[in-house]
């Protein structure tokens, strides 16, 4: 078959493809995001019309594959680590109905927070749930994996999370295709009451998927992702996670090692192999990049007694990711350090990009609100999220998606007014509408500032489902027209941008203000310049 150099997350996209779904659902976040935008410029994809558009959130497109899975059809849902929180009611609740046509959850974390509020580990969630986990080692197991996940999700009728972290998923590997699988038909579920979650039906559903536990351990013990490699040195074993392996395998290569060596990327664990390593060794190593989620489960595992190390002992770092020099450090080997970094190459925090709409709409929020002091500007998540950094520091919060407009009405609550909510077009779509619902049903006096860029920016460009459509929500869901006012942020005009905010900083109410100007980084995007100038936006 074919040979392809892909990303891990290419790797996965490409997998699904061949492995006959029929839809992929996601929200754009790092180290995700290139899983869909590989499908949206898939020859295959494209000629098939899969379904590849994003959509408003991580919840909906959850539940929008799950409706594709009850039609009978393959799907899968991609999003980064924190994503999972915003999708998590359908997530678990989705383990419950189980699945009809096969249903992959793909979740990217982050270690080290390269991208991220924090360094989450979807594995919990699974285990929460009750569902399978497959956990790649390298981008080929990735492209098997997702290709193989649909099998197993099929088999069991239940979702099937494939987890990976940022490291494997923007790096490149050459994978191996195999024999491209044709779409399923559409089949409605034998049980028509599958999905309706009333009590008497959850409680039966709930004690299927309890009952098929000990099932979903079999599958484990014999996947060929799980491995065991014997060693005569019974002093140390230990046990890997997923990508994990390859921080061990690039400290023994050409080297004697003699220790036992369980491989796990397969969930939930090989009980038989786990037990096996346990016996046999007089101290295990966990060795897993994320939380310690493995090394947690074992420590009340086992009989023997064994002594577990990892990351809960300090042995490892229990923050950050891993890599081949802190495993070689674990496990008593000699650190490779590699060449001293040339003292010329020096970190650079980020910062927006010249040119950019942002700077304009902070220069003239910081000029507005010196009257008022400082601390009463919370902002989210996206580019504009850099306004926290010098020379703006304009910013004094950034939680999560959406929380900018309820952590203003909060602060007004207590008195803090006026307060201001910075976010952007994409991330108003995703979570901001509603906490604008409740600012408006209280008529609390908060200025919303939607910077609107005709974009999801942070994430390299995607589409925003609030294109066109800012001021018509925002009018729908109860804003003053007359507190709703729309502006171009740029130097030419800042007298004009700094009165209008001081006006709608003085109203006591909820008032909207829209700066609008274009993402620096789309103006080469023709077909979205096409789309910007059909809907009359400037």
């Amino acid at each position: 078959m074919e040979k392809l150099l892909l990303l891990g997350d290419e790797a996965i996209a490409q997998g699904a493809i061949d492995g006959g779904i029929s839809g992929f659902y996601g929200y754009p976040g790092t180290p995700s995001t290139e899983i869909l935008e590989y499908v949206q410029h898939n020859k295959e994809a494209i000629a098939k019309n899969m379904h590849r558009e994003w959509s408003a959130n991580e919840k909906t497109a959850m539940e929008s594959a799950l409706g594709m899975s009850y039609a009978g059809k393959r799907a899968m849902v991609t999003m980064k680590h924190v994503g999972l929180n915003v999708a998590a009611d359908a997530f678990v609740n989705s383990a419950v109905t189980g699945a009809n046509g096969g249903l992959l959850v793909l979740c990217a974390d982050d270690p080290s927070m390269h991208s991220s509020q924090n360094e989450q580990d979807s594995r919990f969630y699974a285990k929460f749930a009750m569902i399978p986990v497959l956990e790649p080692t390298n981008q080929q197991e990735a492209y098997d994996m997702a290709y193989y996940g649909f099998e197993l999700s099929e088999k069991f009728r239940i979702p099937v999370m494939i987890r990976i972290t940022t490291r494997l998923a923007h790096s490149r590997a050459g994978v191996v295709r195999k024999a491209v699988k044709p779409e399923n038909g559409i089949k409605l579920p034998e049980d028509p009451r599958q999905f309706v979650l009333l009590p008497a039906i959850a409680r039966r559903n709930y004690a299927k998927l309890l009952s098929v536990q000990p099932d979903f351990e079999k599958e484990s013990e014999a996947s060929p992702f799980n491995t065991y490699t014997e060693g005569s040195d019974k002093k140390l074993g230990i046990i890997t996670c997923g990508i994990a392996q390859n921080y061990l395998l690039e400290n023994i290569v050409d080297k004697e090692f003699n220790h036992p060596v369980l491989k796990i990327s397969q969930y939930p664990i090989p009980r038989k192999q786990v037990n096996k390593i346990l016996e046999e060794c007089d101290q295990v190593m966990v060795i897993e990049d994320g939380y310690p989620v493995v090394e947690e489960m074992l420590k009340g595992y086992q009989e023997k007694g064994t002594k577990i190390i990892g990351r809960l002992d300090g042995t490892l770092p229990r923050a950050g990711e891993l890599d081949p020099a802190v495993v070689a450090k674990a496990i008593g080997l000699e650190v490779n350090a590699g060449p001293d970094v040339p003292s010329i190459v020096k970190q650079r925090p980020p910062a927006m990009c010249v040119g950019c709409g942002h700077i304009d709409a902070y220069t003239a929020l910081n000029e507005a609100l010196a009257e008022y002091g400082t601390g009463r500007v919370f902002s989210d998540i996206g580019c504009y999220t850099l306004g926290a950094l010098p020379p703006y520091n304009a910013i004094n919060s950034c939680v999560d998606m959406g929380a900018s407009i309820t952590m203003a009405k909060g602060a007004a609550d207590a008195g803090l007014i006026p307060a201001v909510a910075v976010i952007g077009d994409s991330t108003f779509s995703h979570s901001g509408i509603t906490g604008l619902i409740d600012a408006v049903s209280e008529n609390s006096p908060i200025t919303i500032i939607i910077s609107d860029n005709f974009t999801t920016g942070m994430t390299g460009g995607q589409d925003s489902k609030s294109l066109g459509r800012i001021d018509d929500i925002v009018k729908g869901v109860g804003v003053d027209p007359a507190h709703i006012r729309v502006l171009k942020p740029s130097k030419a005009n800042m007298d004009e941008v700094v009165a209008i905010m001081k006006e709608e900083l003085a109203y006591q109410g909820v008032s909207v203000i829209i700066p609008r100007r274009q993402c620096i980084q789309t103006m080469k995007n023709k077909a979205l310049g096409e789309k910007i100038k059909a809907l009359g936006l400037k």
